[in-house]
């Protein structure tokens, strides 16, 4: 070989000279023998004579044939049969002899490095052909960039002791067909039932319902109890009916029904719709299934299936993250293009995160709606972005059962033996258009030339079946006639149903709670905590282990928290901090996650301190009581939709908790604007989803510009009705406390949108006592105490931050015939109570709304149509299309020029 021609005719002893001489110095060798020397040892152990008596040329063609057998590893994926309808593109250098140094004439030869693979000496032909069953038919894999050598090990092992093929009795065979056959009949019946109807169907890809089956009987085995799944609509009706066990009839009703029943006031499409089942697997054991709903963005279910898992790993077992799991099928396109799948990866191996790996299934059509796979990526597979945490690969021909449920099979292995994400990319095909009633001859002729005269995948196997004498073709005929005659049984049961049902979600977790109906917000919750278990609560948050060593400034940080407990003067902060620290110690789990959280992104929290000298953290919240439930706090990764969708799910799971998500800056939810339009302020209209995550969105004009501004109000008003969400702005601590226990402690589930302060956490005037948290609950609108109503002139309504200055400015100018009220929940509008107080100022002939944002934004586009009948007029920052201004001198000239009209004007322009 050319590669040992600087050696000349050394025997081996001069090659162990030369790897003794790159083990000592790297940079002393030419980088080339790298890959070589890899197998050094190998070499060795299989020559245990005399190296003397060894000649060069074989230790030449065994260092050829290691370095044949990495090729493999390393690229064999690039040469399989994986592509059922098409060849696939050609990849150079191949894995040919002659690229490696070896020769026709060496097939006959037998070779020590066959005990690389595990087969022993064997002929360089018997290598080969190993190698090609292992890497290059049915089942490619990419792995070998994973860090850590045992995995890499055990994976190897796995595969090539195997070939990468599995071996089943004629029993198992009849099964993987039973399954083809309900994904492929329940595809035809519908077919010709609803002719033209979407469904998006899962044919050309009715291989993963035995996938499925595989996925949840292997799991079920090694332990896991709970599986949730996530998937855009593509296959979503099979998968109902033919995993989950939906009733076909029920399926059937929603193609022509025309009512939901009386909970869900809209309802969604059918193949958006979710569902959760206990089933029996082949082994008796019952196994908990929960696919998630899902909106036409495709892969925003996934963060949501994650927290989810995660919710239940932590509620529901303990911490074991071998009880429950994630599946997520993706589409080709979808997994390729968007930014949530990097966003998801991103978290599954990080603390506050990690969900024990996932099982991520590709439904590969080879095409995005009409935009081929060359045009839809850059990267050579859809699935490349499994490499960024370096989770191995399996590409797969959708058309060969055996070898999906195998891989299947060998992934579920993997996960729970070192729980980390996999990745199955089933190469596939879309028999029709993105929906049934497109063509796609107009897009992808020469495709759909070759998909036309395919077979699907229950007919390849039929015909399997008959040559290996396991079912013959008429016994298969019958069966599917069968599966078609129950079908129609269940279409005639359908026609029977009245109204359409969909099935609640987490039936058993949402039971204590009721669905939010009209009025619901007017009962008053009990959130008060007698002041002597605060004082404790806060003894023990204020206080740290003298044992451990903290950085100088926190000491100074304990002391102003004891010393407002002393003086009766708690802040932002401490109000927030004893609502967690009384929720966690009467059994309710506390989770905050979001940039910088532990902190604060305005260094207010600090609920977890650095022990100086290490990177441990200590949080004083989880040492309140001796059985108190959970208190979690994390800085999240740069991420909005992903972390966002996480804790929706999170929160989703655990119903009994409080659940938190925080903006660095209120305007941050803007990129995870689609879990915000699809599931917090729609789900419960669509799918009957109750939710109680929480949103910190830090809102306020303070001149920083308009990205540090606004949260954005108007935003989620718009979308505010029927009781979907609560939206507020809270001014004191004591409010804030109140709110997040009410949050807790109300019989219902609903999303709370909390527009925080910024110079508010700080604000001298914004200060509460502990009578205050003790007694009365979340005030939704807070009167002006300093008025009296017979010399009220004008009442003027406002909210968040600026109250204050207003209320400055009244008290330094002592004005006396104007009262500010604050609106504290601006949704469901508490339109009683603010009638009530419009009631009591009998002299005021004029009404205001006062806001600092302009005026086709904040609360007012709202409100000017909820309060209609008062009349009211609005004082407002000129209309923009910008949220504020970037230079400060001009944030204080508007803000003087607000505070000046409602003060000394009639009139309400600005």
């Amino acid at each position: 070989m050319d590669k040992f021609s600087s050696v000349g005719n050394q025997e081996l002893e001069a090659v162990e000279d030369l790897y003794r001489s790159y083990l000592e110095d790297p940079n002393s060798v030419d980088k080339s023998w790298q890959h070589f020397f890899e197998g050094f040892e190998l070499a060795r152990k299989n020559y245990p004579e005399k190296p003397s008596a060894v000649k060069l040329d074989n230790i030449d063609k065994e260092f050829a044939i290691l370095n044949l057998i990495h090729g493999y590893r390393q690229r064999g994926h690039l040469f399989t049969k994986t592509n059922p309808v098409r060849a696939r593109r050609r990849y150079l250098p191949t894995l040919a002899l002659d690229n490696f140094g070896l020769e026709k004439k060496d097939l006959e030869t037998t070779f020590q490095a066959g005990n690389e693979i595990g087969i022993g000496p064997a002929k360089l032909k018997d290598i080969v052909a190993h190698l090609e069953q292992t890497y290059c038919e049915s089942v490619g894999v990419e792995y070998v960039y994973m860090r850590h050598p045992e995995v890499v090990q055990w994976l190897r092992e796995k595969m090539e002791s195997t070939k990468n093929t599995g071996t089943y009795s004629d029993e198992k065979r009849k099964h993987f067909f039973y399954h083809l056959k309900l994904a492929v009949g329940f595809e035809n019946f519908i077919h010709k039932k609803f002719v033209g109807q979407k469904r998006f169907s899962l044919e050309g890809a009715e291989a993963l319902i035995p996938a499925l089956d595989s996925v949840i009987e292997r799991g079920s085995e090694l332990g896991i109890e709970e599986f949730v799944l996530g998937m855009a609509h593509r296959g979503r009706l099979n998968v109902l009916a033919n995993i989950l066990e939906k009733p076909y009839e029920n399926i059937f009703k929603e193609f022509y029904g025309k009512q939901f029943e009386d909970d869900i006031a809209q309802g969604d499409v059918k193949y958006h719709l979710g569902y959760e089942n206990e089933v029996t697997t082949d082994f008796d054991k019952r196994v908990k299934l929960k696919l998630l709903p899902n909106p036409s963005h495709l892969e925003t279910v996934a963060p949501i299936v994650e927290g989810m898992v995660r919710s239940q790993i932590e509620a529901a077992y303990g911490g074991d993250y071998e009880k429950a799991a994630a599946i997520i099928i993706h589409g080709d396109a979808a997994i390729a293009a968007q930014g949530v799948v990097y966003e998801t990866i991103q978290m599954s191996q990080l603390p506050g995160y990690k969900t024990g790996g996932t099982i991520h299934l590709v439904i590969n059509n080879q095409v995005g709606f009409t935009t081929p796979y060359l045009e839809a990526r850059s990267s050579t597979y859809c699935t490349d972005v499994a490499k960024v945490t370096r989770s191995p690969v399996f590409h797969v021909n959708g058309d060969d059962v055996e070898a999906l449920v195998y891989t299947i099979k060998l992934a579920m292995e993997f996960r729970q033996k070192f729980h980390t994400d996999v990745f199955i990319d089933i190469l596939c095909y879309r028999k029709y258009g993105h929906n049934e009633g497109d063509e796609p001859r107009f897009t992808q002729p020469m495709l759909y030339k070759a998909i036309s005269k395919h077979k699907n995948p229950r007919d390849i196997y039929a015909d399997k079946l008959d040559k290996l004498g396991v079912m013959s073709l008429e016994e298969s005929r019958n069966k599917v006639k069968e599966f078609d005659q129950f079908l129609a049984e269940k279409y005639t049961a359908s026609e029977k149903i009245d109204k359409l049902k969909i099935r609640q979600f987490l039936i058993k977790e949402y039971e204590a709670y009721k669905m939010p109906l009209e009025g619901m917000f007017n009962e008053a919750v009990h959130t008060g905590v007698d002041i002597e278990t605060i004082k404790t609560i806060a003894e023990n948050m204020n206080t740290l282990p003298e044992e451990l060593p903290f950085f100088k400034k926190v000491d100074r940080i304990i002391s102003d928290r004891k010393m407002m407990i002393h003086d009766d003067r708690l802040d932002w902060a401490m109000g927030e901090l004893l609502a967690y620290g009384t929720l966690v110690s009467e059994g309710h789990p506390v989770r905050v996650s979001g940039q910088d959280s532990e902190r604060g992104t305005f260094a207010h929290r600090h609920a977890a301190f650095i022990i100086e000298g290490t990177e441990d953290k200590y949080c004083p919240l989880k040492h309140i009581s001796e059985n108190q439930a959970s208190f979690n706090v994390y800085n999240s990764l740069l991420s909005e939709y992903g972390v966002m969708g996480f804790e929706y799910g999170y929160a989703l799971a655990q119903p009994n908790g409080l659940t938190i998500w925080e903006a660095q800056f209120g305007d941050f939810f803007n990129v995870a604007q689609v879990i915000i339009d699809q599931y917090i302020t729609s789900a419960l209209e669509k799918w009957g989803l109750m939710n109680g995550l929480t949103l910190f969105l830090p809102h306020g004009y303070e001149g920083q510009g308009p990205e540090h501004s606004s949260g954005r109000i108007e935003r989620f008003l718009e979308l505010s009705t029927k009781n979907n969400m609560q939206v507020v702005v809270p001014t004191t601590p004591a409010n804030m406390f109140h709110l997040l226990r009410r949050q807790v402690k109300m019989n219902t589930r609903l999303p709370l949108v909390v527009f925080t302060p910024k110079s508010l956490l700080r604000h001298p005037m914004v200060t509460s006592t502990l009578k205050e948290l003790s007694e009365g609950g979340f005030q939704k609108v807070i009167d002006d105490s300093t008025a009296e109503p017979d010399l009220v002139e004008k009442v003027v309504f406002c909210s968040g931050r600026l109250y204050y200055d207003l209320a400055k400015h009244k008290t330094e100018n002592g004005i006396s015939n104007i009262a500010l009220v604050r609106i504290e929940q601006l949704n469901p509008v508490p339109a009683e109570l603010i009638d009530g107080i419009v009631k009591r100022y009998t002299k005021a002939d004029e009404l205001i709304w006062a806001q600092d944002e302009p005026q086709n934004m904040g609360a007012w586009p709202f409100l000017s149509r909820r309060l209609a009948t008062l009349g009211l007029k609005v004082v407002a920052r000129p209309e923009s299309a910008s949220p504020a201004a970037g230079l400060m001198e001009i944030h204080k000239q508007s803000l003087e020029k607000l505070i000046q009209t409602i003060f000394q004007q009639k009139e309400v322009a600005v």
